[in-house]
C-alpha cells in the first residue's frame, strides 16, 4: 500500500542554486585524507564482517568511537538518496522506488523512479523506530510511524545497515536541530566538539558503514529502471500521468531516460572570481568526484587531468545541469552527482605512505650522525680546555702530551662503555622478547599436548567402534553410514548456530543504539515537557494574579458608595460578567480536584450573596500559590524530607534542630502519618509502656457501659467536619471511628470527659494517621501532654490564661492593631478563643492547617500563640482600614479563610516574630492562672454569701406570708 502523495516535487530532481563552497580540511600531514578511508575501511572489515579486505595487516586501529564520528560527519554531508525495495499493496507485492531524503522536515520521500517530479508518498522520520528482522530477506527493514509500518530492501546487508545507521543519524540530527531553534532550556541543544554526536553516534554500538558504491547517492539514480507492471503505482494513477507527461515534455532520448535529472552538464569555475586558495592535492576531500561528462550543447573545455577537474568541482561552487534541451540548470551540492575514483586514492595514498616511511628512515639516520657529531664536539671542547690550563705554564708541552693521550684514551673508552651500554640494552631487551616467546611457545606446547590429548581419547574412541564393527560386519556399515552423516549434520548445525549467533550479535547491537537514540530523546523530550509544563505553571498564576487583582478592583468599586447609579449598575454587570465567565474554569477547577487529599473543601463555600465575588478571588489566590509552589517549594520540601527519612526506621527519629526546622516548613504528605505517630509515641511512650492495650479495653468497656457523656458526643458527631468529604455523610464510617475514639478518651480521662471541641481534634487525627487507636493516642498526647492543666475541664481556667497572655504578646508585637481594637471596643479573644481550644481546625485552609499541626505536635502550645500573632500581622493593613465595629466582628469571624500564602505566613510566625521563648510564655501563663484562681475563688466567696443572703429573705418573706394568713383569718 502506498503512502500518501501529491505532497511536493521531488527534492532532488527539483534542486537549484549553486554548489556550496566545501568545508576546507586542515590536515599535518599530506597522507591523512588517504589514511582516513584506510582506516575506515579496517574498520569496517575488521569489526563489522560486511565485506572482505586485507586481513594480514598489523596496523594499529584507531578508536571506533573517533573513527564513528568523523565517518558520520563525512558521511551526513552527502545525500541520503538511492532505489529501494517497498512492500505494498493488497498483494504485499515488492515495488522498486525512489526514495530521498528531506531535511527540513525529516521526511523520506519515494518515486516510482528518479526522474519523477511528484512523489508517490513520504515517510515522517520523526518520531519512526527502526527495525530489521533475522529471518525475512536478505537487505529488508522496517521503519514504524505511530501512522503504520514501512517494510523496505536494500539490494543487500551493508546496503541496508547504511540506510538504517544513516536514518538514525538524520532523526537526531532534526531533533537536535529544533531543540537548537526553540528557545526552551535543554541540556543537549549545544554541541562542543561534535561530543553529543559521537554520544549518539551508532558508532558506539556499531561501526559506520561504508557508503555502498552505486547503490546510495546522487549516482544510484543511473541505475536502469525495473520494467517490472507491479512496480507501477495504481494508487496514485493522477501522479503518475503527471511524470509522464513532465518526462514528455522534456523530450528526453531512451539513452537519457536512463539517466537521472541529475546528469551533470560540466562543472564551470572561474578562479578569477573566487577567493578560495588552491588547495594542495594533499587535502583534497576524501572521497573524490570525478568530472562529469560533457553534453553536446557544452562549450569545449581544455583538457585537463581528472583528478584536477575533480578537485575544482568541489572546490568551487559552479557548477549547473544539462538537461536534453540544452538548457542548463544549477544545482546545489546534495543533488550533484559525482563519480569517485577510491582506486586511484587508494594507491596515491599508499604511495605516499611509501614516501613518508622512506623520510621517517632517513630522518632517524640524520639523527644518529648529528648525535655522533655531538660527541666528537664535547670531547674537543674538553681537550681545549686542558690545553689551555697548560699551556698557560712554560716547559710543561711534554706533560701536556700526555694529558692529550690521556684525554683521547678517557674519549675512547668513554665510547666504549656507552657501547657496552647500548649492547646491553638491546640484550636485555632481546632476553625479554626470548622469554616472551619462550612463553609463548610453552603455552602452544600446552594447547598442543591438550589437543592431542584429546585426539588420542577420540582415536581410543573410534578404534573401539572399529573393533565393534570388526566383530559385527552387518553393523560395520550402517554405523559407520549413520555416524558420518550424523557428524555432517552436525557440523552444518553448528556452523548455522555460529551465524545465527553472529547475526544476533549485530542486531543486538543496532537494536541497543536505537534503544539508547530513543532514550535519549525521551529523555530530551521530558526535560522540554517539563520546562513547558513550568512555564505553563507561571503564565497561569500570573493570569490567575491578575484577574484575582481585577476582581479585587470590582469589589473595592462595589464597596464605594459615591458612585452614582449608573456606575453601580456597571460595575453589577460587570462583577455578573466575570462570574459567568469564569464559571467553566471554576467548574473544571472543581471536577478535577474539588477536595484535597484528606477531603478538605479546597475552596470555601459561602452562603451569603456577597460573599461570591470574595469566594472567586480566594479561589484565584489559591490556584495562583498552588502553581507556584508545587515545582519550587513543595519539590525542594520533599527532597529535603526523603534526604533526611532516607535508610531510617519509623522508631529511628530523634529530636533534632533539622528536624524542627523541617517540621516548621511542613511534612509532605508522603511522610506525614510516619512522622506524626512518632512524635505521638514519643510523647505517650510511658503511658504506652504501662499500658499497651489501653484502647482495646476502652473500647470494650464503652459497649458495655454507657458513658455519662455520649449522649453529648453522640449529638456533636453530627457538627464535625460538615465540609470534609469523610464527616459530610450521616452513614459515613469515619463518624463511628470518631465515635468509639471519643468514647474510649471519655472513659481514659475522667477529669475531662468529653468537652466539645474535642471531636474536632480526634477527627483531624483520625484523617491523618487513619488508625483508631493512633488518633486515640494523638489526643491524648494533645489534652495531656502538649496543652496546659484545666484547658478542657469544666472552669476551663487554663483557656482563659492563655487568651490573657495572648494580649499581652499581641500587643507587644502588633501595637497598632492593638490601638485600633480598643478604639473600636473589639475583643479579640471572642474570635482567638475556639482558634486555641481546637488547634485552629475549620479555621485556617486544610494545607496552612495540617503544617500548624506538624509543628504544633513537636513544638507544643507555642505554634498556636506564634500562628495566632502571624495571622493578625498577615491582615493587619486590611483590618486597620475598618472603622466600624461591627464590621470589624464581621471580617474577623472569617478572615482566616483568606489566608492564602502558606509560606509568607510560616515565615511571619517563625522568622518576624522572633525573639519568642517558651519560658516567658510560661511565666505569664502561670501568673495570669493564679489571678484567674484568686478571682475564681472571690466568685464563689460571693456566690455563698449570695445563696446565704437568698435564703435568709426566702425564710423572711415564708414568715411574713404565715403572719398575714393569720390576720385574715
Amino acid at each position: 500500500m502506498e503512502g500518501e502523495g501529491g505532497c511536493k516535487g521531488n527534492p532532488s530532481a527539483l534542486a537549484s542554486g549553486s554548489l556550496p563552497p566545501p568545508r576546507e580540511k586542515h590536515q599535518s600531514e599530506s597522507g591523512d585524507c588517504c589514511s582516513l578511508v584506510e582506516r575506515l575501511e579496517e574498520t569496517h572489515t575488521d569489526i563489522m564482517g560486511l565485506s572482505t579486505g586485507d586481513q594480514g595487516k598489523e596496523a594499529p586501529q584507531p578508536d571506533s568511537a573517533a573513527v564513528g564520528l568523523r565517518a558520520a560527519e563525512h558521511i551526513s554531508s552527502t545525500k541520503l538518496c538511492g532505489y529501494l525495495h517497498k512492500q505494498g499493496g493488497p498483494l504485499k507485492a515488492w515495488k522498486y522506488r525512489w526514495f530521498t531524503y528531506e531535511e527540513k522536515k525529516c521526511q523520506l520521500f519515494y518515486y516510482r523512479t528518479a526522474q519523477d517530479l511528484n512523489p508517490l508518498g513520504k515517510v515522517e522520520l520523526c518520531n519512526a523506530t527502526f527495525s530489521y528482522p533475522l529471518q525475512g530477506e536478505e537487505g529488508t527493514f522496517h521503519i514504524q510511524t505511530p501512522e503504520r509500518i514501512f517494510i523496505l530492501k536494500a539490494a543487500n546487508r551493508d546496503a541496508k545497515m547504511y540506510w538504517l545507521q544513516q536514518l538514525q543519524l538524520r532523526r537526531w540530527q532534526h531533533r537536535d536541530q529544533l531543540s537548537a531553534d526553540s528557545s526552551l532550556p535543554t541540556s543537549e541543544n549545544l554541541m562542543q566538539n561534535g561530543q553529543q554526536l559521537l554520544d549518539t553516534c551508532p558508532a558506539n554500538f556499531l561501526p559506520t558503514v561504508m557508503i555502498p558504491p552505486g547503490l546510495v547517492g546522487e549516482e544510484a539514480a543511473n541505475l536502469p529502471v525495473q520494467t517490472n507492471p507491479l512496480n507501477v503505482s495504481i494508487k496514485h494513477p493522477l501522479i503518475e500521468i503527471q511524470n509522464s507527461v513532465q518526462s514528455l515534455l522534456l523530450r528526453r532520448t531512451s539513452q537519457d531516460l536512463r539517466r537521472s535529472v541529475f546528469w551533470l552538464d560540466s562543472f564551470t569555475t572561474d578562479t578569477s572570481k573566487t577567493n578560495t586558495p588552491n588547495i594542495p592535492s594533499s587535502n583534497i576531500p576524501t572521497i573524490a568526484v570525478s568530472p562529469a561528462p560533457m553534453s553536446p550543447q557544452s562549450p569545449v573545455q581544455s583538457a585537463e587531468p581528472e583528478s584536477e577537474r575533480a578537485h575544482e568541482g568541489l572546490q568551487y561552487p559552479g557548477c549547473s545541469l544539462s538537461l536534453p534541451n540544452g538548457k542548463k540548470k544549477k544545482c546545489n551540492s546534495a543533488t550533484m552527482p559525482v563519480d569517485r575514483k577510491e582506486a586511484s586514492i587508494l594507491e596515491r595514498a599508499s604511495r605516499l605512505q611509501q614516501e613518508k616511511l622512506t623520510l621517517a628512515e632517513e630522518v632517524k639516520a640524520q639523527k644518529e650522525l648529528v648525535w655522533l657529531l655531538h660527541k666528537a664536539l664535547e670531547a674537543a671542547q674538553l681537550e681545549k680546555r686542558a690545553c689551555a690550563q697548560f699551556l698557560a705554564a712554560e716547559g710543561e708541552q711534554e706533560r701536556l702530551e700526555m694529558l692529550r693521550h690521556g684525554e683521547r684514551c678517557a674519549a675512547d673508552l668513554r665510547d666504549q662503555l656507552e657501547q657496552l651500554r647500548r649492547e646491553n640494552d638491546s640484550l636485555q631487551r632481546s632476553l625479554i622478547e626470548r622469554d616472551a616467546h619462550v612463553a609463548e611457545l610453552q603455552d602452544s606446547v600446552k594447547l598442543l599436548m591438550e589437543k592431542n590429548q584429546a585426539k588420542q581419547e577420540v582415536i581410543l574412541k573410534l578404534s573401539e567402534q572399529v573393533a565393534a564393527c570388526i566383530a559385527d560386519p552387518r553393523r560395520n556399515i550402517s554405523t559407520e553410514c549413520i555416524s558420518t552423516q550424523t557428524f555432517r549434520q552436525l557440523t552444518q548445525e553448528l556452523d548455522s548456530l555460529k551465524d545465527d549467533i553472529e547475526a544476533y550479535k549485530t542486531q543486538n547491537k543496532f537494536l541497543n543504539s536505537e534503544i539508547y537514540q530513543l532514550t535519549r530523546l525521551w529523555q530530551n523530550s521530558s526535560e522540554q515537557e517539563k520546562s513547558l509544563m513550568v512555564k505553563c505553571a507561571y503564565l497561569e498564576a500570573s493570569n490567575c494574579q491578575m484577574e484575582s487583582r481585577y476582581l479585587g478592583v470590582l469589589r473595592k468599586l462595589q464597596e464605594n458608595k459615591e458612585l452614582t447609579a449608573a456606575q453601580r449598575d456597571t460595575v453589577r454587570t460587570l462583577i455578573e460578567d466575570a462570574l459567568q465567565e469564569n464559571l467553566k474554569d471554576v467548574i473544571k477547577f472543581n471536577s478535577v480536584r474539588e477536595y484535597d487529599e484528606y477531603g478538605f473543601k479546597l475552596v470555601p463555600d459561602y452562603e451569603v450573596e456577597e460573599m461570591k465575588l470574595l469566594s472567586k478571588i480566594q479561589a484565584l489566590e489559591i490556584r495562583s500559590n498552588n502553581l507556584l509552589s508545587q515545582d519550587v517549594g513543595d519539590r525542594s520540601v520533599l527532597a529535603r524530607w526523603t534526604q533526611y527519612l532516607g535508610g531510617r526506621s519509623p522508631d529511628d527519629l530523634s529530636s533534632s534542630p533539622e528536624l524542627k526546622v523541617l517540621l516548621r516548613w511542613g511534612i509532605p504528605r508522603e511522610y506525614r502519618r510516619r512522622v506524626w505517630r512518632w512524635m505521638v509515641r514519643t510523647v505517650t511512650r510511658s503511658l504506652q509502656e504501662r499500658h499497651p492495650n489501653l484502647f482495646q479495653q476502652l473500647c470494650e468497656k464503652s459497649r458495655n457501659t454507657p458513658h455519662p457523656a455520649s449522649r453529648q458526643i453522640q449529638l456533636d458527631l453530627h457538627r464535625t467536619l460538615t465540609t470534609n468529604q469523610h464527616f459530610c455523610s450521616p452513614s459515613s464510617p469515619a463518624l463511628e471511628q470518631l465515635h468509639r475514639v471519643l468514647l474510649a478518651f471519655a472513659w481514659q480521662n475522667p477529669t475531662v470527659g468529653y468537652c466539645q471541641g474535642l471531636n474536632r481534634l480526634a477527627a483531624l487525627a483520625l484523617l491523618v494517621l487513619q488508625n483508631e487507636e493512633d488518633a486515640f493516642w494523638c489526643l491524648v498526647a494533645i489534652v495531656q501532654f502538649l496543652m496546659p492543666q484545666d484547658y478542657y475541664t469544666k472552669t476551663l481556667l487554663g483557656s482563659q490564661a492563655d487568651q490573657r497572655v495572648f494580649k499581652e504578646f499581641m500587643a507587644e508585637k502588633l501595637p497598632r492593631l492593638v490601638a485600633h481594637l480598643e478604639e473600636h471596643n473589639v475583643d479579640v479573644s471572642l474570635i482567638t478563643f475556639n482558634w486555641f481550644m481546637v488547634v485552629f481546625v475549620e479555621s485556617l485552609p486544610s494545607d496552612i492547617l495540617l503544617k500548624v499541626w506538624d509543628a504544633f505536635i513537636f513544638e507544643g502550645t507555642k505554634v498556636i500563640f506564634r500562628y495566632a500573632l502571624a495571622l493578625f500581622k498577615y491582615k493587619e493593613d486590611d483590618i486597620l482600614k475598618i472603622h466600624d465595629s461591627v464590621e470589624i466582628y464581621q471580617y474577623l469571624r472569617f478572615f482566616t479563610k483568606t489566608v492564602t500564602d502558606s509560606r509568607k505566613l510560616t515565615s511571619i510566625a517563625f522568622e518576624d516574630l522572633n525573639p519568642f521563648p517558651m519560658k516567658l510564655l510560661r511565666n505569664r501563663r502561670t501568673l495570669h492562672l493564679q489571678r484567674l484562681q484568686a478571682e475564681l475563688r472571690e466568685l464563689e466567696k460571693l456566690q455563698k454569701e449570695y445563696a446565704s443572703e437568698s435564703t435568709q429573705r426566702k425564710d423572711k418573706d415564708l414568715d411574713l406570708i404565715a403572719s398575714e394568713d393569720d390576720d385574715d383569718v
